[in-house]
């Protein structure tokens, strides 16, 4: 089978960093255009917007939308309008209606969708996941608490209405906690916490709890400084276990139990591949749900201005 013609929307630092180094080692890919305000990949042909590429480069078969979610729908309906399979960074948009819609259009045209998230493809996320499903759980605790000076430094979007704020990394949590857990959670109260000249959220306190009323706690954060945090614990009847490091280790009583190197992105891309071949989509908004209804339910406590 000839590889597929892929198109990257929004060539920032992730695309760099994650994006491009994962299509080159796939080989059922090959990177055949970009679009982007400013960013350009060398050797490859480059445009200011999808519509310029999308009329030039009628070869491509596949798009990878890297912008920030506040225009990804447009974006992504352009690409399915035409018939080009679609890849959708996290989280897959802004609001649930417009996935929703995405997902109905992808369906239409026939073509596939995938909402990628990448954390559920840590390297010990399986190994938790059945772990959990071998014993009962007691409780489980969720800390996500990083330094957005450190990994989003003067970024003004993931503040604005749209850009989800502290629950940009948070998802990522909601996402391996959705995949890992036997049985669906829902929220019962939350608390964020909204910088007074932010429209986003700085932090986040959540209440979950399970049919069985098992509770999930979750503690986001982006004022942390020195160690970053991407914990996931729960207790058990088998004992403590430590989902660490973003998932990518698991422990059960303080004994290392998995570890291997980070293979996220290129999970990412080898789950694409798979979809498209098989002529299906793979929309899980799951996590997304759960922010929604922070919002929703949320209470909002303002604290002091943020300044990059």
């Amino acid at each position: 089978m000839s590889p597929i013609n892929l198109a990257i929307v929004g060539v920032g630092k992730i695309v760099r960093d994650q994006h491009l180094p994962s299509i080159a080692k796939n080989p059922d890919f090959k990177l055949v255009a970009t679009a982007s305000r400013h960013g350009t990949v060398d050797g490859v042909q480059s445009f200011t917007s999808i519509e310029a590429m999308l009329d030039a480069v009628p070869a491509i078969d596949a798009v990878s939308l890297c912008m920030p979610p506040q225009y990804r729908y447009e974006a992504a309906h352009k690409a399915l309008s035409a018939g080009k399979h679609v890849f959708l960074e996290k989280p897959p948009g802004a609001t649930l209606s417009e996935v929703a819609d995405l997902e109905a259009l992808a369906a239409e045209k026939g073509v596939s969708l995938f909402a990628s998230w990448h954390s559920r493809y840590a390297a010990a996320v399986e190994a938790a996941r059945a772990f959990l499903a071998s014993t009962k759980i007691e409780s489980v605790h969720v800390v996500w608490k990083e330094d957005v000076r450190h990994w989003h430094p003067n970024q003004d979007w993931i503040w604005q209405a749209g850009g989800l704020g502290v629950f940009d990394p948070g998802i990522n949590a909601l996402s391996i906690v959705t995949h890992i857990l036997p049985k669906a959670i829902f929220l019962t109260s939350a608390t964020l916490e909204f910088p007074e000249n932010r429209d986003a959220p700085i932090a986040a306190d959540l209440h979950f709890k399970n049919a069985d009323n098992v509770p999930v706690h979750g503690e986001f954060d982006w004022r942390q400084t020195g160690k970053q945090s991407w914990d996931i614990i729960a207790e058990t009847a088998a004992g403590t276990m430590e989902l660490t490091e973003g998932g990518s280790k698991l422990s059960v009583n303080g004994e290392l139990r998995f570890s291997a190197p980070e293979e996220e992105y290129p999970q990412l891309y080898r789950r694409f591949a798979e979809i498209v071949k098989a002529g299906k989509s793979d929309v899980d908004l799951a996590p997304l749900r759960h922010v929604a209804d922070a919002f929703m339910l949320g209470k909002r406590k303002f604290v002091e201005a943020f300044h990059d």
